[in-house]
């Protein structure tokens, strides 16, 4: 392979420092001008922060004659990108899926009308200044996975090879703002566990193919960044070290890796035992990041984390306030690793109709994280009981290296001794306060208080009035059980379900803490908690099960279920503080 010219490459390097310097919002990770960062590092680092437009291309992938509109979203013009732009990001990350518009081997043609559709949504991404990054997608579990069994090797690699040839020579001329990413999330059984020797040389194959393919396309192509991912682009430390041994392998200077972070599982879809940002699922954070930093930053690979959030409907399983810590450290642990990040969003969080945020206040925390940390504390939710003497609150407050500056009620300062107290990280409002905020008490009553750092995000303190959570006897099938339940106020946080051995009683056997959602979920207007024939059919019959409701109050609640056949019954035991 014929190397570029350093000094184009240097070049480069200084006209991105420049230019991101430049057109960078306030505080985020820009390029510098340091003569020890290369033009990978620089180009990696002008692309921060990099959004996805998930669910458009790549919704093509999965039934005949399907376009960008398949799962919901609209068409994208050729405004759109400039809004995106607009609001603060430098880079878009837009998922392909080319399968079902491709023709029958062996040339494996991809659609005229695809590919000029491709190309219009990457123009109209470069005309509104923003860095693209394209792939191939769904291809990657609907043909690709295939790669290692022997009667199919040769026929995936045709394929992929013709379609990455057509795509390279599509774009060969295109700028050095458009950067190329061999295959998405690929994986060679149905596990996502740590790969084997086998799956590593497959990917290896893959990327070393690609690699290949693009730099002997001719013109720009030669010296183009391209960003290559782990197996099922993730961060396990073995997959990490055999790209990181590829990459070194290809000595090649325009390389970048790239992987994928969903949070810890556990927490991401509240399972096991982890419905709170807490200690450890923080620690796990921080060392995914440093793991990615050792194993490629530290050695001058640039990463790029492709995809971020938490799991599918975590707004359903994750409670408010814990997933805005967790995106507040993420941003965090990116902005001080040096890694640029891409949100994932395939239309939940940006509303391509009305080209507004369906929830502001999360974007503003993740923005926010671009520039500056912002405090939290232990809870968002503080629960007053509705019939007992009103008693002083107190909160710990994460002040995330800030300072505390102010409580503040609506658009009135509190006044710090008599209205409340801060003692180091301890902050206690006064009873008088409480009661003031939260009038006649009635239950489901809340008020708002804020706390304000010296930077960042301020935090919201929702006090709610609520009183004991009940259950109630039921008898129900194995399609559904609804428990009839006032939560008088309160909101559950996690459901344990128990043998009489001490044993995990559900689908994840493993654990005695079912997954939120999946399993069980409450529904507060509906007063009932529903749990699901997910969860009943995996019960043995016969065998009671302990089931312990826990609230975000600290309360409890015990009930017992049965299935006997598809016969379902469900007790009342106690409720205990």
């Amino acid at each position: 392979m014929k190397r570029p010219p350093w000094k184009k490459l240097a070049a480069l390097a200084a006209g991105l420092a420049l230019a991101a310097s430049v057109a960078a919002p306030a505080g985020a990770q820009t390029a510098t001008e340091s003569a020890e960062q290369t033009p990978a590092e620089a180009i990696v680092a002008a692309m921060q922060p990099g959004w996805n437009l998930g669910n458009t291309l790549d919704a093509m992938c999965c039934s005949p004659g399907a376009d960008e509109t398949a799962w919901g979203n609209p068409r994208v013009d050729d405004t759109f990108f400039e809004d995106i732009k607009a609001e603060g990001f430098n880079s878009v990350r837009i998922p392909v899926s080319w399968g079902n518009h491709t023709g029958p081997a062996p040339d494996y043609t991809v659609e005229p009308a695809t590919m000029a559709r491709v190309q219009q949504i990457v123009d109209y991404a470069l005309e509104a200044d923003l860095y693209v990054m394209i792939n191939t997608h769904h291809d990657s579990w609907q043909w690709i996975t295939n790669l290692v069994q022997p009667e199919k090797h040769d026929a995936v690699m045709a394929q992929y090879s013709a379609t990455w040839t057509q795509i390279a020579d599509t774009f060969k001329d295109y700028p050095q703002e458009l950067v190329f990413e061999p295959v998405n999330e690929v994986g060679f059984d149905e596990t996502w566990s740590p790969g084997t020797e086998k799956d590593h040389e497959g990917m290896a194959e893959l990327n070393s193919s690609f690699h290949e393919i693009v730099r002997n396309s001719g013109g720009n192509n030669a010296d183009r960044l391209l960003v290559l991912p782990t197996l099922h682009t993730g961060s396990d430390p073995g997959d990490m070290n055999a790209l990181a041994a590829e990459i070194e392998a290809l000595d090649d200077p325009m390389l970048a890796a790239t992987t994928h972070n969903y949070g810890f599982w556990p927490f991401s879809v509240n399972v096991a035992g982890y419905p709170s940002y807490n200690q450890e699922v923080q620690n796990f954070l921080a060392e995914d990041f440093q793991r990615q930093v050792d194993t490629f930053v530290s050695q001058g690979v640039p990463v790029i984390i492709g995809e971020y959030s938490l799991h599918d409907n975590y707004e359903n399983r994750v409670e408010r306030g814990e997933a805005l810590k967790f995106f507040e450290h993420f941003g965090y642990l990116a902005r001080t690793s040096g890694i640029t990040t891409m949100w994932w969003d395939n239309g939940r969080h940006f509303d391509r109709y009305k080209r507004e945020w369906r929830d502001q206040e999360q974007f503003d925390y993740i923005s926010t994280a671009w520039s500056t940390r912002s405090g939290t504390a232990s809870s968002d939710n503080v629960f007053v009981d509705a019939s007992d003497k009103i008693q002083d609150k107190s909160v710990t407050l994460n002040l995330n290296g800030l300072e505390f500056k102010a409580l503040r009620f609506g658009n009135t300062t509190l006044k710090p001794q008599r209205e409340y107290t801060l003692d180091g990280t301890t902050l206690t409002i006064k009873a008088k306060v409480v009661e003031r905020i939260l009038g006649d008490r009635e239950v489901g009553t809340s008020a708002q208080l804020k706390v304000h750092f010296s930077a960042g995000m301020p935090w919201k303190l929702n006090f709610i009035s609520s009183e004991d959570p009940a259950v109630e006897d039921v008898s129900g099938t194995n399609e559904s059980l609804l428990i009839p339940a006032a939560f008088n106020g309160d909101r559950l946080a996690t459901m344990e379900s128990v043998y009489a051995d001490g044993s995990g009683a559900g689908h994840h056997s493993w654990t005695t803490f079912p997954e939120f959602w999946e399993d069980f979920r409450p529904d507060y207007e509906g007063g009932t908690i529903k749990l699901t024939k997910r969860y009943l059919d995996s019960l043995k019959d016969g065998e009671p099960v302990s089931l312990t409701f826990h609230f975000w109050s600290g309360q409890t609640l015990e009930y017992t279920v049965t299935r006997n056949g598809t016969a379902v019954t469900g007790t009342a035991v106690t409720g205990t503080a």
